[in-house]
């Protein structure tokens, strides 16, 4: 059966916050790559609000998956995001072990904190177990924070050098990843990704620094990386894909002057990718 490059993705269903699948599915489809989504959890908005409501997915998502085996689909990649729970984790080991074929991307966003601490939700339990997703993933995408959970480091004493930040790429590309890329690395007016790939000099890629922090900015970037390598771009080429678009879309925003728990206006752009 002939058809577009498909993809699943593992993530929250967020109804206004752009963030989660808001996100990745818009920007997928403007790819040209049939995006599919794994709801985790529904929410009306995102936690970044003081009043959302949230229903957990979680008793559902066997059943769900059961579904898409018995109805035979198949995938070019796979993409996983925010996990809501130590249970889920387990179902999208679940998940990667039916689906993930020899040709089957997965790219695995390890969200769990940010600027040394964990988020909300999350436990030291739950940490531990996001590491048995190493083995599936071909491309990881942590910040510096989920970096250093994923390798028991202290973030508060891993210096930002490149020698440091390759030997931290090295030592999760052991674990499964040939792909790592640690995102939003602030140095002054500069936000730097350090990308490694096996075999490959490293390279530290730099962007301006726009206003504050904002919400979906990972799962932009991981969409666009997502899409792009399934387009078939070399990984280097899909991160430049992804800052780029990103420097526009957060400049955009910043001019319309949006509260950070809005968003990126990424619309804007979606005829360019």
């Amino acid at each position: 059966m002939n058809r577009q490059k498909r993809v699943a993705v593992i993530n929250d269903v967020t109804g206004f916050g752009r963030c989660a699948a808001a996100v990745a599915q818009p920007i997928i489809s403007a790819m040209k790559i049939q995006c599919c989504v794994v709801p985790t959890a529904i929410l009306s908005v995102h936690t970044g609000f003081p009043d959302y409501f949230l229903h957990d997915f979680t008793p559902y998502l066997k059943s769900y998956i059961d579904s898409w085996e018995k109805t035979g689909i198949t995938f070019d990649g796979i993409c996983s995001g925010f996990i809501g729970s130590k249970e889920q984790i387990s179902l999208v080991i679940d998940f990667f072990e039916r689906f993930k074929q020899k040709d089957t991307l997965a790219v695995v966003d390890p969200v769990m904190g940010d600027y040394g601490k964990l988020y909300s939700s999350y436990t030291d339990a739950m940490c531990q177990e996001m590491k048995r997703l190493l083995p599936f993933a071909d491309v990881l995408t942590p910040n510096l924070t989920e970096a250093c959970r994923m390798l028991d480091l202290d973030y508060h004493s891993v210096d930002m050098s490149p020698d440091s930040l390759e030997e931290i790429c090295r030592a999760l590309s052991e674990q499964g990843p040939g792909r790592v890329v640690i995102t939003g690395l602030q140095q002054g007016a500069q936000i730097f990704n350090f990308v490694y790939e096996k075999d490959k000099n490293a390279k530290l890629i730099a962007t301006r620094k726009i206003g504050g922090d904002r919400s979906g900015t990972g799962d932009v970037f991981s969409s666009i990386v997502t899409g792009a390598l399934i387009q078939g771009d070399d990984f280097e080429k899909a991160v430049r894909r992804a800052i780029a678009f990103l420097d526009k879309a957060i400049a955009f925003t910043v001019r319309q002057d949006l509260p950070w728990n809005y968003g990126i206006c990424f619309e804007e752009y979606l005829k360019e990718l």
